[in-house]
């Protein structure tokens, strides 16, 4: 772990805390002691007494790369990016610890389709009091709508209910929208109960799991996490447009 060590050493510190930034750019994935210019930073923050480091990458396997030092703002900052004006310092090959498992669904980012199952999301929506548009963004995400879809992980149906959330909730077939929808809709409305109505943490606990949000406080850096929570963002604009241009009268 020489690369997190160097890391955490030259970052910040946050009373017993230090704070490494995870930096997208072009689909690949750096740690950084300050945001990088260009990529999408999320700051993580890491306790000085914790036992384990966690997994800053969000992706496993093991990294190999060179972490550079560059002068930022008039100050000196590490990255694994080679950045204009970085010199490297050392090279690295290091295994982070697990993350936490994360189902990146199975649908893909298309055209919002209000036509399927429409009143039993409409119902489920209204009877868990979330909004209709984000819970159909969430199965579109999650099985392309699909009733049969099974995961590689395990999930099942159009919610993609894992068994034993299947269990929690009742619910005797996953593969009937009937009961599947509702009982995604009670879950995902206890999410946005838990995290104080936002709804990219509610995705993101949907997907990778409450104990990982609550872990990292915030979404967890996993790479599968982070596409899906952006996924849901973009469905649900898209399923809003539709329901509000369906709803309007039409003209005579």
């Amino acid at each position: 772990m020489l690369i997190v060590t160097a890391l955490l050493l030259a970052a910040a510190s946050v009373a017993q805390a230090r704070i490494v930034y995870r930096c997208v750019q072009h689909g690949t994935i750096s740690l950084a002691t300050a945001p990088e210019p260009g990529s999408k930073c999320t700051a993580q923050t890491v306790d000085d007494n914790a036992a384990k480091l966690p997994n800053l990458w969000g992706i496993n396997g093991t990294q190999k790369g060179v972490l550079y030092e560059r002068q930022q703002d008039g100050v000196t900052v590490y990255s694994t990016r080679d950045l204009p004006g970085s010199t490297p310092v050392l090279a690295f090959t290091v295994t982070p610890p697990p993350g936490a498992p994360a189902h990146p669904g199975l649908g893909h980012i298309g055209q919002a389709r209000i036509d399927v199952n429409s009143s039993i999301f409409k119902a489920a929506a209204r009877t868990s009091r979330i909004d209709d548009a984000w819970l159909r963004a969430i199965a579109h995400a999650e099985s392309d709508l699909q009733a049969d879809a099974v995961s590689p992980k395990g999930a099942q149906g159009i919610m993609q209910l894992m068994p034993k959330t299947s269990v929690q909730y009742h619910v005797k077939d996953p593969f009937s929208p009937a009961q599947a929808i509702p009982a995604g809709a009670r879950y995902l409305g206890e999410l946005l109960r838990r995290y104080k109505g936002d709804r990219r943490l509610a995705a993101a606990a949907y997907n990778a799991g409450i104990g990982a949000v609550d872990r990292y406080d915030g979404i967890p850096p996993y790479v599968e996490t982070l596409a899906y929570v952006d996924k849901v963002n973009v469905l649900f604009e898209r399923y809003h447009a539709a329901l509000l241009a369906a709803a309007k009268p039409r003209k005579k």
